[in-house]
Parts: structure tokens; sequence; C-alpha cells
């Protein structure tokens, strides 16, 4: 254990990160690998692959999300920044690149394949977004002639524009629904306010009516004719697990939902472990929604107010969709349910995100104080 009086990084960023968050963080990514052993032999063995085979490679994708992680949250406020804005930029051009190269994939477009990898850019432009969205807004603050307003709304219709033409709704409506978050604590008014949801309605039912994929989900969510084995048997998973589970390994719903391992990890979870460990799952999830946000609101700088609201707000928003899907609550988004489901962009992506949370939730070293003889004044002399 690092002594307070150690002023090395290590000793510093050991002081100064909130443990809390990062024993969430690394709670969430031991039960993805856990889960990953439930929920991926049956898939992996009906495509004709090792049984571990997702398994092993969710281990593999923890190990440098992991390191990703930890090496972002020792960044300062102002290196947060610039990686976000580097990281936009080189997204973006990847968000063009997908619509003419891009794999595709039950008619969308959504991967790069580079090197062997397959990369989704959407999963990385997300925290680089609100990164940059919060200090646009943020500058609005402080130099009111700076229309850091205007170019946080052009940022966002270039966003949602490259997302609708993959086509991404599901992206497109976390990304819409965050920067609403983060509009609303920069005190908009509510013309705008007002204006901005019309906007997002009036998108929602333009897509509805342009993409049949898109409405074909709608249409399924709410008669329920049409394919929805597959969110049907999620919720028959968790159903059938009960309070503590059918145990580990004895699932036999997941042996036919083709994404177990994937969008629907949840619903295994809650066939072999019970709805305890949902409770359990759902709890951590909020703990970090709720400790972000809590966290957000005493901080006396407007950027890392924002930016901090908006991480664990997406964050937040991505786990609640993914979750509401298994229980059917909502129509089939194909969104992975943070830390825990199977996809290497995901979860490197989401780990760059939470490495940003730590970072500038980090407390300022000047505020450290040391115990002993050295917290004392030069000048100052220890009782006899």
């Amino acid at each position: 254990m690092a002594s307070r009086l150690d002023r090395s990084p290590v000793a510093l960023w050991w002081w100064t990160v909130d443990r809390w968050f990062l024993a969430a963080f690394l709670s969430l990514m031991g039960l993805g690998i856990v889960l990953s052993f439930a929920a991926s032999p049956a898939v992996a063995e009906r495509i004709g692959l090792g049984s571990f085979h997702f398994a092993t490679r969710q281990i593999i994708f923890t190990i440098p999300a992991l390191a990703v992680m930890i090496a972002v949250s020792f960044l300062d406020t102002r290196q947060i920044r610039r990686v976000a804005l580097v990281m936009l930029c080189i997204m973006l051009v990847m968000m063009v690149a997908v619509l003419f190269v891009g794999v595709e994939v039950k008619g969308a477009r959504r991967w790069l394949s580079l090197a062997g990898l397959s990369i989704q850019p959407s999963e990385f432009l997300k925290p680089a977004f609100v990164v940059i969205s919060a200090w646009l807004l943020a500058q609005h603050e402080r130099h009111p002639d700076i229309p850091g307003n205007l170019f946080a709304m052009i940022l966002l219709g270039v966003v949602l524009a490259l997302l609708m033409a993959q086509p991404d709704f599901g992206q497109t409506i976390l990304v819409l629904g965050t920067w609403g978050v983060m509009f609303f604590m920069a005190g908009m008014s509510w013309f705008w306010i007002i204006t901005l949801g019309a906007v997002g309605l009036g998108g929602g039912f333009a897509a509805y009516t342009v993409f049949p994929h898109v409405a074909g989900r709608i249409d399924r969510f709410l008669t329920g004719e049409g394919d929805t084995f597959q969110v049907d048997m999620g919720r028959e998973a968790i159903i059938s697990g009960g309070w503590f589970g059918v145990g580990p390994g004895e699932g036999m719903v997941k042996r036919v939902i083709p994404d177990s391992h994937a969008d629907f990890v949840f619903s295994v979870a809650g066939e072999e472990f019970g709805i305890v460990l949902l409770l359990i799952i759902m709890s951590i999830f909020a703990f970090i929604v709720l400790r972000g946000l809590r966290t957000a609101l005493k901080e006396h700088d407007d950027f890392t107010r924002y930016a901090v609201a908006g991480l664990v707000v997406v964050f937040g928003f991505q786990s609640i969709i993914n979750m509401s899907v298994n229980l059917q609550l909502m129509p089939a988004k194909g969104m992975t349910l943070p830390f825990i489901s199977y996809g290497g962009s995901s979860l490197i992506a989401i780990a760059i995100s939470m490495g940003m949370v730590l970072a500038l939730t980090r407390k300022k070293p000047e505020k450290l104080r040391p115990t002993g003889f050295s917290a004392m004044p030069r000048h100052a002399v220890p009782a006899e």
C-alpha cells in the first residue's frame, strides 16, 4: 500500500482516484468474464467454434481494456480534452468510411474490418463526443461571446446524421438523450429544451416512417406479432431462473438464444444465477450513475461537471436500454450491456469512457494533506 507521504505518480493516483468507482468498474469486468463462460459456449458450439472461444476472447479483450482504463485515469483535465478531440476527429473519419467500406450485418453498416479486427467506430465516438460537447457548453458559460452552444448543436447534428446513415437508431437515441441531459444542465432556456424535444420526436417519427427495420421492431414490440423469438426467449430465461437460478451451466433456454453472449447476457445471468444477481447488477449500474451525478453536481468547474454527468448518463442509458430489452420492456436495439456483454469494441470504448470518469473525478493533489511531521509548517517545532 502506498504511503500518503509518497509523491510518486502511482501513489498520487491511488490517493486521489475514486476507489468506489474503481471497485464498481472492476466488479462489472469480473462479472463479464464469469457470465461469458455461462453464456457463450452454446453459441460457439452452434456455429462450429470451440466451446470457450468467446469466453477466451472476452478475457483477452478485458486485459487491454483494464490497462486502457487505468492509463486514461492518470490524465489531467487538459489531457482528457486533447485525447477526446483526437478521438473525435479519427472516429468521424471512420464513421464516414463505414458508409462506403464498412461490413454490412443485418442491413446495417456499423463495423470496419482493420487488420483482421472488427471495429465499431460509434462506440469510440460516444465518449469523445460527450467530452467535446461538455467543453463547448462550458466555453459558452465562461465566454458568452463564443458560440459554444451553436457549435455543440452542429456537432450533435453531424454525429446524428452519421449514425442514422448507418443506420443505428439505438445509438442515435442514446447520443441525443445524453446530449439533452448535458444541454439541460448547462442552464438552457425552456424554449430550446422544448424545441429540441420536438425535433427528437419528429426524428423518431421520421425514422419509423423511413426505415423499415425500425418500424418492424416497434410494430413487433407493440403487437407481439412477427419474429420476436429472441426477445421472448430472453424473458423466458429470466422467468425460468426464478430468484436463485438453475445453477451455473444448467440453463436450457440460453441454448436457443442466438445472441446470448452479447445482447442477452443479462437473460442468461437471470436463468443461471437468478433474479438476485440481476438486482445486484442493476444496483452496481445505479450506484455508478448516481455517484457520478452526485460528484458532478459538487464540481465547480463547468467542463468537469458536464463531462462527468454526460459520461455516466450515456453509460446508464445504455445499460437501461439493454436490460429493458431483455425484460421485454423495449423493442430490440442491438445494444450491449457495458463491461458485461461480449464485444471488443464495446469493452475497450467503455473502458476509455470510464477511465475519463476516473480522471475527471480524481481529487486535486493540492487538497491532500499528509499526516505527521511533514504536514507541519517549516517553522513549527513538535512539542516536547
